[in-house]
C-alpha cells in the first residue's frame, strides 16, 4: 500500500482509476499526449516545496541555490533547443504565455490580429469571452472557403488594413504547414510585431518537421505537453531587445510564484527532445497522421483542407452522416475507448453544441509505439463506431478490439 492510499484512499482510487483509463484507451486528441515517467518523476518532486518569486539569482526568499539551478537549466535547454535569444519557462500555461506576450509591449486597447477561433485559432488569440478579447482591440482572418487553408495574400490585406500591433501566426485545430517566413515579411510590411503560438507543434518544430518561426519573430509561444510531451505549463521565447519585458510581464505582471517542480519537468522534457530518439519520434507522428487521413479518406470521409501536413485533422462528419454531430459522434467514440474531441470546422453552420466535425491527432499514439498499420485500424473502428446502424453491441465489439491493441502497446513511463 503507497503513503497516498494510506493518507487519502479516495483520491488513489481516482487515481487509479485515470491509470487504468488511460491504459484501456487510445488518445486521439491532437493536443493529448503521454509524458514519460522521468517527467512525472521530477513535477512530483521536493521542488513543490520551495517559493521562489523572481528569477534565478534574483529571488525574494533565501533558500533558492537549488531552484535556480533547475529553472537556469531549463531556460539555457528551451534556447538551444529553439535556438532563441531568451526564454521564459515560468508561465503556467500557454494561455498565460500568451497574455504575459501581449502585457509585454501592448498597452490595453492595442489592436491584435489572429485567425478566426471557428477556423482553427486559439481563445487566447483574441476571442471575445477570453481576456486577450476583452483588453485588446481584436481583428481576425480566416482560411480561404474553396481550399480551407490560410491565404497569404488575404492575411497581407488585411494587416494592411487593420494594422495591428501584434500579427498572431499559430492554431490550435490547422492541419497543414504554416509559412512563418510569410507571416514574417507581412509583419515587416504592416509595422507591427509578430508572435507565433507554436503550442500544438513545437514537438515537430524542434525536431525540424515544421518550419521554424523562431528567425521571423519577436515571440514565439508554447506549451510544453502536447508533441513536445512534457509536463502541463508554458514557455516564451524572444528577442533579446524584448527579454525585460517579457520576464517583467510574467511576474509580478500576471504570476506570483513559480513553479519550480513544473519547470524542474520542463528541463527534462527538453533534454528528451534534444535526444535524435526524439525526431525519429517526430517523424513518426507526421507519418501517422498522413497514414490516418489517408485511411479516413478511403472509407469516404471528407477532411479539412483534404488531409494533414502535421499532426492533426479535421473530419467533416456531415460529408458522410448530415444529422451526425461532434458531441454524438465523440461520445460513441468514447464508449468505444476511441477518445477524440468534437470541432467546428471552417464556415460550420452549426451551434457549439452541434458542431459538425471532430478532430484526431496522433501524438499520444505514436507515444505508444502504433504505427501506420495501426492507423488503418483505428480508422475502420472509427468508421464502424459512427455508422448510423451500429449498435451497443458493435460500440462494445471495438472496445474490446481496442482494449487487445492498447494491452500489446502499454503507455511508457521510462525515458530513453
Amino acid at each position: 500500500m503507497t503513503s497516498l492510499e494510506k493518507c487519502d484512499p479516495q483520491v488513489a482510487a481516482i487515481l487509479a482509476s485515470e491509470v487504468k483509463r488511460q491504459s484501456e484507451t487510445l488518445d486521439l486528441i491532437s493536443s493529448g499526449n503521454h509524458c514519460r515517467g522521468p517527467v512525472m518523476e521530477a513535477m512530483g518532486s521536493v521542488l513543490t516545496d520551495k517559493y521562489a518569486e523572481g528569477y534565478p539569482h534574483r529571488r525574494y526568499y533565501c533558500g533558492n541555490e537549488n531552484t535556480d539551478a533547475v529553472e537556469q537549466l531549463c531556460i539555457d535547454r528551451a534556447k538551444a533547443l529553439f535556438g532563441a535569444d531568451h526564454a521564459n519557462v515560468q508561465p503556467h500555461s500557454g494561455t498565460s504565455a500568451n497574455l504575459a506576450v501581449y502585457m509585454a509591449c501592448l498597452k490595453p486597447g492595442a489592436k491584435i490580429m489572429g485567425m478566426n477561433l471557428a477556423h482553427g485559432g486559439h481563445l487566447s488569440h483574441g476571442m471575445h469571452l477570453n481576456i486577450s478579447g476583452m483588453v485588446y482591440k481584436t481583428a481576425h482572418y480566416g482560411v480561404d472557403p474553396k481550399t480551407e487553408r490560410l491565404d497569404m495574400d488575404e492575411i497581407r490585406r488585411m494587416a494592411l488594413a487593420e494594422r495591428p500591433a501584434r500579427l498572431i501566426a499559430g492554431a490550435s485545430a490547422y492541419p497543414r504547414t504554416i509559412d512563418f517566413g510569410a507571416f514574417g515579411e507581412i509583419a515587416r510590411e504592416a509595422g507591427c510585431m509578430l508572435m507565433c503560438d507554436i503550442a500544438h507543434i513545437a514537438g515537430l518544430v524542434a525536431a525540424g518537421e515544421h518550419p521554424d518561426p523562431v528567425p521571423h519573430s519577436d515571440f514565439v509561444t508554447t506549451t510544453n505537453h502536447k508533441t513536445l510531451r512534457g509536463p502541463r505549463g508554458g514557455i516564451i521565447l524572444c528577442r533579446a531587445k524584448y527579454a525585460e519585458a517579457v520576464d517583467r510581464a510574467v511576474f509580478p505582471g500576471i504570476q506570483g510564484g513559480p513553479l519550480e517542480h513544473v519547470i524542474a519537468a520542463k528541463a527534462v522534457s527538453l533534454a528528451e527532445a534534444m535526444h535524435p530518439a526524439f525526431k525519429t519520434y517526430a517523424k513518426a507522428i507526421r507519418s501517422n497522421a498522413t497514414a490516418l487521413a489517408e485511411a479516413m479518406l478511403a472509407l469516404g470521409w471528407r477532411l479539412v483542407s483534404g488531409g494533414t501536413d502535421n499532426h492533426l485533422m479535421l473530419v467533416d462528419l456531415h460529408s458522410r452522416y448530415p444529422n451526425l454531430n461532434g458531441a454524438e459522434a465523440s461520445t460513441r467514440l468514447s464508449k468505444a475507448a476511441l477518445v477524440v474531441n468534437s470541432n467546428p470546422i471552417p464556415f460550420d453552420p452549426t451551434s457549439i453544441s452541434k458542431w459538425s466535425g471532430i478532430r484526431l491527432g496522433t501524438p499520444a499514439v505514436t507515444t505508444r509505439g502504433l504505427g501506420a498499420g495501426h492507423m488503418k485500424q483505428i480508422a475502420g473502428w472509427i468508421d464502424r463506431v459512427l455508422a448510423p446502424n451500429n449498435t451497443e453491441t458493435t460500440i462494445a465489439a471495438v472496445r474490446a478490439e481496442v482494449i487487445d491493441l492498447c494491452r500489446l502497446h502499454p503507455v511508457p513511463n521510462s525515458s530513453y
